[in-house]
């Protein structure tokens, strides 16, 4: 799918991946894109639609609006899609990209795994919700779900948030196979470390850098390629293919390697 002309919704937009999504996609002459992150960026989210609609560092203006909503309730995200639908019509390609990310095991409180439940699977399941039956319709539209490369491998430091971004996948799977012969198109997003607030300073990050840190303006493009592709997989760290398909070949030998690979790295068990 080409990205001139269409509307995009693009949630977590005030910083860090969303924000370079929002700066590529500008480049591509959309009809206009809906920048969408928690009410507290509000300023920060509002003057970044400002500078896209002004021309300001993108190579194009395009037209923008901010929507101050929390994605982790199913209301922020209705209320995402009823901005953007009073503004520019329907929505052509929804990224659900906002995230969190809390250290920790399973012995974390629950308060933590509903809240990396919420933002990091039932976002994605408002989206599909709210969207999908418009996009069959049409028999056209994009979901672009942002999950992590600790989804199809392993995060250390964070048992919910491997979790969750293990069943981001699972669900951009169903979706894609359940809608994709009326038209909808999905992608999921696997990065491994990308240079965001998200793992600046964070303990464990080294495992994720052990190949390399990419910038988010790097991996905005690979977005872009990939949704061009209609591939399923964005893979911005490409090593990642290799090392999920040893993991496939090998579960045992893989779980083993990964036990001495977090002794390594000195991962504490933390609550």
């Amino acid at each position: 799918m080409k990205l001139a002309d269409r509307t995009i919704a693009i949630t977590g937009a005030a910083s860090g991946i969303g924000r370079a999504l929002a700066l590529r996609f500008a480049a591509e002459r959309p009809k206009g894109l809906v920048l969408a992150d928690l009410p507290r960026q509000s300023a920060t989210l509002d003057a970044l639609a400002r500078d896209i609609a002004a021309g300001v560092g993108v190579a194009s203006a395009a037209p923008a609006i901010a929507v101050a909503a929390d994605l982790g309730a199913e209301s922020g995200v209705q209320a995402v899609v009823a901005a953007a639908e009073a503004r520019f019509g329907h929505i052509d390609i929804f990224c659900s990209n906002a995230g969190i990310i809390r250290d920790g095991t399973e012995a974390a409180p629950d308060a933590e795994w509903t809240a990396s439940w919420n933002v990091h699977v039932m976002a994605h399941v408002w989206a599909a919700r709210a969207v999908v039956p418009g996009m069959r319709e049409r028999g056209s539209g994009y979901l672009v779900n942002t999950a992590s490369a600790a989804g199809l491998l392993t995060s250390l430091p964070s048992a919910s948030y491997a979790v969750t971004k293990h069943a981001a996948i699972a669900l951009a799977e169903y979706l894609a196979i359940q809608h994709g012969d009326a038209g909808v198109r999905v992608s999921v997003l696997c990065p491994q470390a990308v240079d965001t607030p998200m793992i600046q300073g964070r303990a464990g990050s080294a495992a994720a850098a052990n190949d390399g840190i990419i910038s988010p303006a790097a991996l905005a493009d690979c977005v872009v390629e990939g949704i061009d592709a209609e591939a399923f997989l964005i893979l911005p760290h490409p090593q990642v293919l290799e090392y999920f398909q040893r993991k496939a070949q090998g579960y045992d030998r893989w779980l083993s390697g990964m036990r001495k690979f977090a002794a390594r790295l000195g991962v504490k068990r933390a609550g």
